[in-house]
């Protein structure tokens, strides 16, 4: 159980009979350099020397397909470690327009799935938080690079970015909590058929039970 850390070890080795106690193992676990393994939730630090952007979405009407993209980064669990998904979804229709998986929080691979996106279309407004890889330079330079203005959440502020908030918990909740995967390509594999469902094949309440496919498709 590599995710235990020092109060529930103190907790199983006193089952275990040992007289041990917690300020003695957190200071085992120190020397020995033994940490818990666990997923960090603050996945998008700001970087205080870039430029943060206004929120643009507030009050604004949103009716048609690339109008507004959202943009995020969540962590899956894997055994042995975590990897972290980037995504990109069309906040009208919901539908998912790229992602890509990493066992790394470098920019570089925010940026290769950016790239997928915009050889798809591009949005007039693309949305995120104030995370240091969409405040970087090189995120910044490629988004304007294509015509597309760039909008951030509010510091804290994770309802600005609700659409694909609502994203991960359905694949979380309807996927990733099903499963336990072994690998990173086991995870990747098994994400890329979910978000292929997702996008062609589960009817959406409030798209009028549509796909996101159909009603991305079919208003572009």
């Amino acid at each position: 159980m590599p995710f235990y850390g020092y109060r529930r070890i103190t907790a199983e080795l006193q089952r275990r009979r040992y007289d041990i106690n917690r300020k003695k193992v957190a200071r085992i676990m120190c020397e020995m350099n033994i940490k818990a393994l666990y997923p960090k939730m603050n996945l998008s630090k700001r970087n205080m020397a870039h430029k943060i952007h206004p929120y643009l979405l507030k009050d604004l009407e949103i009716k048609r397909p690339n109008q507004v993209w959202c943009c995020d980064i969540t962590y899956i669990k894997v055994i042995g470690g975590f990897i972290y998904l980037v995504a990109l979804i069309d906040v009208f229709s919901r539908f998912v327009v790229a992602w890509c998986i990493s066992n790394s929080l470098d920019i570089d691979f925010c940026l290769r799935m950016l790239r997928d996106g915009f050889a798809i279309a591009r949005p007039e407004i693309l949305n995120t938080d104030q995370g240091s890889q969409f405040t970087s330079d090189d995120w910044v330079s490629l988004v304007k690079e294509n015509g597309v203005r760039v909008s951030m959440d509010g510091r804290g502020r994770w309802a600005d970015n609700i659409y694909i908030e609502r994203f991960w918990r359905t694949l979380k909740h309807e996927h990733i909590f099903l499963h336990d995967f072994t690998s990173v390509k086991e995870a990747k594999l098994s994400i890329d058929r979910f978000i292929e469902m997702y996008n062609n094949r589960r009817l959406h309440q409030s798209l009028g039970y549509k796909t996101p496919a159909e009603v991305y498709h079919q208003l572009c």
